[in-house]
Formats: structure tokens, C-alpha cells, sequence
């Protein structure tokens, strides 16, 4: 089982990332269908565009600065490698990530801007460098974006954030792709006021969380999904184990609606969000209000491609 990061380890996050990191609003959702319940938690406002800054700067900067001159490296589907190639930009130090060579464009550019070197492979090449900890015969300094706890300390952060914000919160709706966020989060909340809820969301065509509890065990999925911060396509049983602790519901949403939500937050709350970062807001608007009480729902990150945006923000099917 991983080690599980404390609230302590959460609290010392949080003294590591002032000033480095945004600490992002929680707004209302515009609302007039009766959703005005709704708090954005907006992670998208973060400098790379994605809450994964908080966990990825907080486990380099735990680093030795040998370990960190030794170069430092993960793997990612984009946000991660962005979050890696700025905390190395910010220490001085290279910065290398494995994404899938069907990651977005932008996402691969932007690793790039920020002076981290994008790796390239399949995601079957991916996912074997992940079973088999293919970072053991290299030299560089592995910062793992599902099990390391200080990854996930530094995403429980948003957590003590939220119930500073909104004390009286009675559900938080969380994406879920490797559950680094999810275990986090899921630590700070339940270790500061256990009441609260905490819901996982999957898009239906990626939802190893989902066939994972129904299971009784971690399982592998195929993924097809828009969403691709989250296109995992298991739950390692290190996580799982965190997860089954900290995680009261998992609740899976169609694309089409996560589209719907996107174009939503655009025009109205005037958010740009991509898919992953959609999904907790689909599910939100999706729960009764009697069911879920007062919310949170993470806007993940904002990284989307321009023409996919431009597609969801002129499809009159999408209103």
C-alpha cells in the first residue's frame, strides 16, 4: 500500500507552495435553473492552467537539490508535464515527461515553453513504463503523478482551501483520472470534517474507478474519452487503496455532457476548461440538489486545444 500523506504533510504543502502557487476562488456557479448551490473551485487559474502545479512543485521542491540537479522527469497526458517543466524552470534544473503521442498538441507545445523535452510514445508504451517502474534504470529524479504523497499533499491542499471558503460544504466533486487529486483531497476533508462527501467523477468511456469498486479490486479499462487529463486506463491497488477509503460515491458522465458544460462555463461563468476540468461541474449539475447540498466541483485545469473549443462553442446541439 502507498504511503498515505498526513494532514501534516498537507499543512507543510501549503507552506511550500505560498507564493508559488494560486490560492484559486471558489465562485459561484451562474446559475438560473436552480443550481446556484455550485462553487467553482478554479484550478484552471493556476500559472500552468491546472491544479497539477500544487502536487508536482511540492514533491521537487521536497527534493534534495542533488537529487533535483540530477534532472527530474514523470509522465503525463500534458498537464503534469507542464506543471514538471515550470517547477524545473523554477529551480533551474531539465525536466523530461513520457506523454502519449496522441496527447493534444498544445499540451505537448506547452511542456516545450516552459523548457521541459516532451518524450513521445504509445500509450501502451506508457502504461508498461508505469507497471514496471521502467524510471528504476534511469538516472533522473521520478516524481510519480499517482502514488507519491507528497503529490498528493500538495492537491490536498485545495481540499483546507475549500473548507476555509465554504465551511458549511456538504459535497465536493472530484475528477479522477490516476486519483492523486481524489486521495489529496480526499485526506484533507475527511481528516478536518469527515461529513462531508467527497464524489468521484469518471467519464463513461474511462472509468476504471467505477469498474474498480464494483469489482472489489483495481481493474484495467479501455478509455474513450474526451477527457484526456483523466484517460487512465486502471487505478494501481496503491491507490485504490486510498480511494476506498476517502471516496463515498464515484458517478460517471457522458461526453456529450461534458461538452455541454464547457460551452456552459464559457458563456456564462466566463471559464475556459477542458474536458477532465469540465466533469465535476457535469456531475454537479447532474445531482439532485437535495441529494448533494451545498458543492464544490474542482475546475481541474483549462488546457484545451483552440479548434476543439471553437467546435463546442458553435454547436447548436450543445445549448
Amino acid at each position: 500500500m502507498a504511503d498515505r500523506p498526513t494532514l501534516d504533510d498537507i499543512h507543510a504543502a501549503t507552506e511550500r507552495l505560498r507564493g508559488v502557487a494560486v490560492r484559486t476562488p471558489l465562485v459561484p456557479l451562474h446559475a438560473y435553473d436552480g443550481s446556484a448551490d455550485i462553487f467553482l473551485k478554479l484550478e484552471n487559474l493556476q500559472p500552468i492552467g491546472s491544479f497539477k502545479l500544487r502536487g508536482i512543485f511540492n514533491a521537487v521542491a521536497a527534493l534534495s537539490p542533488e537529487q533535483r540537479a540530477a534532472g527530474i522527469s514523470t509522465t503525463s497526458s500534458g498537464n503534469t508535464a507542464q506543471a514538471l517543466a515550470w517547477s524545473g524552470g523554477y529551480f533551474g534544473v531539465t525536466s523530461r515527461s513520457l506523454m502519449p503521442e496522441n496527447a493534444p498538441e498544445s499540451k505537448i507545445e506547452a511542456m516545450r515553453s516552459y523548457g521541459g523535452t516532451p518524450v513521445l510514445v504509445t500509450r501502451e508504451h506508457l502504461f508498461d513504463y508505469m507497471a514496471n517502474h521502467g524510471w528504476n534504470d534511469e538516472p533522473y529524479a521520478f516524481i510519480h503523478p499517482w502514488i507519491d504523497p507528497v503529490v498528493m499533499a500538495g492537491a490536498g491542499t485545495i481540499g483546507l482551501e475549500i473548507l476555509e471558503d465554504l465551511p458549511d460544504v456538504e459535497t465536493v466533486f472530484v475528477p479522477v483520472g490516476g486519483g492523486g487529486l481524489s486521495s489529496g483531497i480526499g485526506t484533507a476533508i475527511k481528516a478536518t470534517k469527515p461529513g462531508v462527501r467527497i464524489v468521484a467523477v469518471e467519464p463513461e468511456g474511462c472509468c476504471a474507478l467505477s469498474q474498480s469498486f464494483e469489482a472489489g479490486k483495481p481493474v484495467s479499462v479501455t478509455c474513450n474519452t474526451i477527457c484526456d487529463g483523466v484517460a487512465v486506463p486502471l487505478v494501481v491497488p496503491e491507490v485504490y487503496e486510498i480511494l476506498r477509503d476517502v471516496i463515498d460515491d464515484v458517478v460517471l458522465v457522458s461526453d456529450d455532457d461534458v461538452k455541454k458544460t464547457i460551452k456552459r462555463l464559457a458563456l456564462r461563468n466566463k471559464i475556459v476548461t477542458e474536458g477532465a476540468g469540465a466533469l465535476a461541474t457535469t456531475a454537479a449539475l447532474q445531482t439532485p440538489a437535495s441529494s448533494r447540498g451545498k458543492t464544490a466541483a474542482i475546475v481541474t485545469g483549462g488546457s484545451v486545444d483552440p479548434d476543439f473549443l471553437a467546435a463546442i462553442l458553435t454547436d447548436p446541439t450543445l445549448d
